[in-house]
């Protein structure tokens, strides 16, 4: 990883699962890092609060409770100016965005566009933003790939991770904004999201209760460990992007483990860490859900070096081992 000494950056979603691993890192390269979250109780605030409370005792760390959709708070933050942004706040979840769309369109694409205006006019380095393998959505040509075309999302979510990476790339074609995306690969481990099937499987195990169990369990999905989306991240961010075809310094990049698993084979393999068997829900595969998930990460590999590489029952033992540790 790069030696940020002196380095300062913004992460925002500093309370969320990955940014909570991003911030850490960042830090023990040497930045001085202002996380910005507005806290929202999508899921478990104390959750996010406790994640901020791992970061709080190194005085390189600030935290700013920001709603990014506000034009104004967003404009006063970037008065800090600094030299890279993360930005990883966003609306999260496939399902809910069926239940609530217009919280995808404040804070995925308002948020998104006035953080796009404090790297403009702050004139930061290099802005690295979280995209969605959610963006492929219909696509059956695996594994997926960053040249495939992803101009059909099946949700709301995906759309708003694609218009993310359409209005990007018209900053760093306009005002020469260095800009990535990076297409996320289901993300887990310690720490991770209550709405996720890793929480929400080992805590229904646990006590007794029913797991849903979508499409008959017949669906795949790249599981990526959090320590390998957070390398990925840092290395990414060290290296802004050269202009392309359209003399824009702008880059989209997979983060996936390269392994599709069966979520039969995900169950089993909680039971085993659990020591407990899973009592299932069959249900019908939901509007909004794909089949399968599975990361081309050539481009990647070649850009950095580095390829994922935690195995999904290594990964899985660190999550199960912390869930106990911190809910016990």
């Amino acid at each position: 990883m790069k030696d940020w000494a002196g380095g300062r950056i913004l992460v925002t979603g500093a309370a969320g699962f990955i940014g909570m691993h991003v911030v850490r890192a960042l830090l023990d390269a040497g930045a001085s890092v202002t996380g910005a979250d507005n806290l929202d109780p999508y899921y478990d605030v104390a959750l996010k609060e406790a994640r901020i409370d791992t970061l709080r005792p190194d005085p390189r760390f600030s935290f700013e409770r920001a709603d990014l959709a506000d034009a104004s708070a967003c404009a006063a933050l970037f008065a800090r100016r600094f030299d890279a942004v993360v930005h990883l706040a966003a609306q999260p979840g496939v399902r809910y965005s069926l239940v609530n769309p217009q919280a995808y369109v404040r804070n995925n694409l308002v948020a998104f566009g006035n953080i796009l205006e404090g790297c403009r006019h702050a004139e930061a380095g290099h802005l690295v933003y979280a995209s969605s393998s959610s963006v492929y959505g219909a696509n059956h040509v695996l594994p997926f790939s960053e040249d495939q075309c992803v101009d059909h999302p099946v949700s709301l979510y995906a759309a708003t991770k694609k218009a993310n990476e359409l209005m990007a790339h018209s900053y760093s074609h306009l005002y020469r904004l260095p800009t990535t995306g990076l297409r996320f690969f289901t993300v887990y481990g310690p720490w991770g999201r209550p709405d996720q099937a890793p929480m929400l499987f080992t805590k229904a195990i646990l006590e007794g209760r029913a797991i849903d169990v979508f499409n008959g369990g017949r669906m795949q999905r790249d599981f990526t460990y959090v320590d390998d989306i957070v390398e990925g991240v840092a290395r990414i961010l060290a290296q802004p992007p050269q202009p392309d075809a359209d003399e824009a310094p702008y880059a989209i990049y997979n983060i996936g483990n390269h392994e599709a698993i069966d979520l039969d084979a995900f169950i089993a393999l909680l039971e085993r860490l659990l020591g407990r068997a899973a009592i299932r829900n069959e249900r019908p595969l939901q509007p909004g859900d794909v089949r399968a998930t599975y990361a081309s990460i050539e481009r990647l590999r070649s850009a950095t070096g580095f390829a994922p590489r935690t195995p999904l029952a290594e990964g899985l033992a660190r999550f199960v081992g912390w869930y106990r540790s911190y809910y016990g």
